[in-house]
């Protein structure tokens, strides 16, 4: 009896104990498979969703550690079943990653570590999530690398950004030992316990005896000595430590030898345990192989160009361009070209990307997604890294990240974050605690590989180099995607305070090279903005279009207001202050860039807005009024500039007085005006009245007295003034331009045209024909050659050539130029009824 009770109790107890593990066990899984179906299902059941919708990416890169129900971080989800509720922990998915890997036939290995992504199958074969087609580029590092295995020493690191192609290049690299007869080893070093593991099988391949594998593994023989002493009496291996992106595990395990090598590939650039190894960096690929890099998986869906284009738009990166030819590959209901995916992609951006990932096929589909899957996702591959930087105390880092991804791809002078805080009650990456750990927080990017620091010399090789940030364009846009729509305008504020603050006061040479690497931001702001930032975005837009303008980038000064007024427009509307600014100056640089028609249709249209909603009168209706007069005078029709001009002077006199500035501007564009239109007299007398006005109210430096000189200059040369005083009007004219605007400007180029007839005049035609060769070859390199102005300045240079005596040159130039500036300006115009009795002469019989 007593015997049978026992039994009954032994078997009763055991069988609660296996209700009791069974229950834990369903339990767990529970949790992660509705945790999976949220990082893998909503993904797949959000495929063909618009790019911003609920279904879309479950948690992309840059967003916060939450739930992907949308619950802030920490906050309890309801569990299956009844199940205790489990709180998503704030460092990230990694607690519910899932590794198939598991060796459940290792006698070391417990039940629970089975569960834990710690354990992999083989350390002799490479493990590659998402292998390329074809091996592209990288020839000359892996054969560096290869033969580097082939000679003990030093360990070498080769890192680069997530996504660059680090794993399959070691791969390669071990393949390419193994077939040369080296002993190839493969670890997985993500973390401290997998690294452990795979270094003691490491140690087991080679042949550690049992006991001593059970003494490393319970802590009573130090592993790293165990598995080094074994790997010092093997020959010719190569060891691959693989994702090793938290250098500090290594200590101990990271070591020189002399019978083989070790190859550690990690997304850190710099760490104290590289100090004695050998760094190789891996960048993007070249443009051909990133483009044979999806024509590998999808050949014949477009020519070698749209691949191209489609390389270059996903930025070259190994892991975005697999994933492109992937998906394009396996597409089951549509067959896209290349440019088809790249339109999607311009809408959907990380989600159709994602959708290119090869998923294992597993029995439950609701299980926990791995690391190494959510490596080959554009929206989580990167935040597996600021998930980490959080869980070490520096959640800054993704503060500062999504900060910059309110910018562009291009270089950024780091001066822009170190030189200006804005206000801490803006947003979240202005409060007082993000900028006293800003500098921590970008080293930790550039060591992890997010953000690269360098020197950037600009176009010119004389200039200083401005020490730059430059982050990757899908990491960009990516960590972008995953901002709060809450939160969104705090980081737009701020960015665009931070390169308000950085833009110059002027256009001064000396401020050229920043003015240039700050135009790309301002545009990637432009294109981030929404309804809540469009004023402030609009006004950036807007000053930096003028400053552009005056470095005399007149193209680049039109894109950038007519950028301006566009998003305005859609988001405040036609007749919106910001609107009809970006437009007036749309018009105004579409003249200098010698588009007279779009120029008069543009300003038409906002001056008769303008009039409308300000007013006849209003000072901004009568500024549209004086631009659209300089645009008619450049079409040849001078009787009209007048009227427009005279109009827009006795309205600014009226409403801003006859000194102010845009009154001072009017009345110097109206010289020329009427110099051209033969009025000497009134001419005489207004020229030296506002050029006086000019220098009293504004002084002799500023751009309008500038302009006031020059068009006196201009005017005078078509008067019976003595030949001194043109000579030293137009000397005083270039050289004003010249101190605004250095040596390389249009402006200064116009002005050496005006002194070049000054001096021909006085009868020195050498001088002559050289300055106005000067200003001709800077009106086409600065202007383009179909310029009008260029166009003219050719005119100008056959005369030249004529008076030193070059008449067949000068016959030539006439005959190829002057029919198109007849139809520029018209038949009418001084220079061009000069010039074709010039020409005239010239080819008489």
């Amino acid at each position: 009896m007593d015997a049978a009770l026992t039994t009954v109790a032994v078997t009763a107890g055991t069988t609660l104990v296996t209700l009791t593990v069974t229950a834990v066990w369903q339990r767990a899984r529970a949790g992660a498979t509705a945790l999976a179906r949220r990082v893998r299902g909503t993904a797949v059941a959000g495929a063909t969703a618009p790019s911003g919708s609920p279904s879309g990416p479950s948690r992309p890169a840059g967003s916060p550690s939450r739930p992907h129900d949308g619950r802030p971080a920490g906050d309890p989800e309801p569990a299956p079943d009844g199940a205790a509720a489990e709180p998503f922990r704030p460092g990230g998915p990694r607690h519910a990653y899932r590794d198939h890997h598991h060796a459940f036939g290792d006698p070391f290995v417990n039940s629970a570590e089975r569960e834990t992504d710690l354990w992999q199958e083989s350390v002799r074969t490479p493990r590659v999530e998402s292998p390329p087609r074809v091996f592209r580029d990288r020839e000359e590092l892996a054969s560096a690398l290869t033969a580097a295995a082939h000679i003990p020493g030093t360990p070498h690191v080769l890192h680069g950004m997530g996504g660059s192609g680090k794993t399959a290049l070691a791969a390669e690299v071990f393949r390419a030992a193994e077939s040369a007869g080296l002993t190839g080893l493969w670890v997985v070093g993500a973390d401290r316990a997998g690294l452990r593991r795979g270094m003691l099988a490491v140690a087991a391949e080679l042949g550690a005896d049992p006991a001593d594998l059970k003494a490393a593994h319970d802590g009573r023989l130090a592993a790293a000595d165990l598995v080094w002493r074994h790997l010092a009496r093997a020959q010719r291996w190569l060891l691959v430590i693989d994702k090793a992106d938290s250098p500090e595990l290594l200590d101990g395990w990271l070591r020189p030898s002399r019978t083989g090598t070790v190859l550690v590939t990690t997304r850190r650039a710099r760490a104290p345990q590289w100090q004695n190894a050998t760094l190789h960096h891996l960048e993007v690929l070249p443009q051909e192989d990133a483009a044979r890099v999806i024509t590998d998986f999808a050949p014949g869906r477009g020519t070698a160009r749209d691949a191209l284009d489609l390389a270059n738009r996903l930025g070259r990166l190994p892991l975005a361009l697999r994933l492109a030819g992937s998906y394009l590959e396996r597409q089951a209901l549509e067959t896209w070209s290349l440019n088809d995916y790249r339109a999607r992609f311009e809408r959907d951006g990380t989600l159709l990307a994602d959708q290119g990932a090869e998923l294992p096929y597993i029995e439950d589909a609701g299980a926990p997604a791995t690391e190494g899957e959510l490596r080959q996702r554009l929206s989580w591959t990167w935040q597996i890294t600021l998930d980490d930087l959080a869980a070490r105390g520096l959640p800054e880092a993704t503060v500062l990240l999504r900060l910059l991804s309110c910018w562009s791809q291009a270089p950024v002078p780091r001066s822009v974050l170190s030189g200006h805080h804005p206000d801490p009650d803006a947003g979240p990456a202005t409060r007082t605690r993000f900028w006293d750990r800003a500098e921590t927080a970008l080293r930790a990017l550039i060591d992890n590989s997010l953000v690269s620091a360098h020197s950037f010399a600009g176009p010119s090789p004389a200039g200083t180099p401005t020490p730059c940030l430059q982050a990757h364009g899908l990491v960009l846009e990516s960590v972008h995607a995953g901002i709060d729509a809450e939160e969104r305008p705090g980081y737009l504020l701020t960015a665009i305070h931070l390169i308000d603050a950085a833009l110059p006061g002027d256009a001064a040479p000396a401020h050229l090279a920043r003015l240039r690497l700050l135009v790309p931001h301002v545009t990637a702001l432009l294109h981030h903005t929404d309804a809540r930032t469009c004023p402030q975005a609009a006004a950036l837009g807007i000053r930096t279009a003028q400053l552009v303008c005056e470095a005399g980038d007149y193209r680049g000064a039109v894109e950038a207001a007519t950028l301006t007024g566009d998003v305005s427009q859609r988001l405040q509307g036609p007749d919106h202050h910001d609107t009809m600014t970006a437009r007036h100056h749309q018009g105004d640089y579409l003249r200098r860039l010698g588009a007279y028609d779009e120029a008069e249709h543009v300003l038409r249209g906002v001056h008769t807005r303008r009039a409308a909603t300000l007013g006849a009168r209003h000072h901004e209706t009568l500024e549209t009024a004086a631009a659209l007069s300089m645009t008619l005078y450049l079409m040849g029709r001078s009787e009209e500039s007048l009227t427009w001009i005279r109009r827009a002077i006795d309205g600014q006199r009226r409403t801003l007085g006859n000194d102010h500035a845009e009154t001072l501007r009017s009345r110097a564009y109206a010289l020329e005006f009427l110099a051209h239109a033969g009025r000497t007299e009134t001419f005489l007398r207004d020229g030296p009245a506002t050029i006086a006005d000019a220098e009293h109210s504004l002084g002799p430096d500023h751009v309008v007295t500038a302009i006031a000189y020059s068009n006196y200059a201009y005017g005078l040369l078509r008067t019976d003034t003595p030949k001194e005083a043109k000579l030293a009007a137009a000397e005083r004219a270039l050289q004003a331009r010249i101190h605004l605007y250095g040596e390389g400007h249009p402006l200064v180029h116009s002005a050496k045209l005006v002194l070049s007839w000054a001096r021909s005049l006085s009868g020195d035609h050498a001088s002559a024909l050289a300055l106005m060769r000067e200003a001709l070859e800077g009106r086409e390199r600065l202007l383009g050659a179909s310029h009008p102005l260029t166009i003219k300045a050719r005119v100008l240079y056959a005369e030249r050539l004529a008076e030193a005596g070059h008449a067949g040159r000068a016959a030539r130039l006439l005959r190829d130029n002057l029919p198109q500036a007849e139809a520029i300006y018209g038949p009418h115009d001084l220079d061009v009824r000069r010039a074709t009795a010039l020409h005239a002469r010239l080819t008489a019989p």
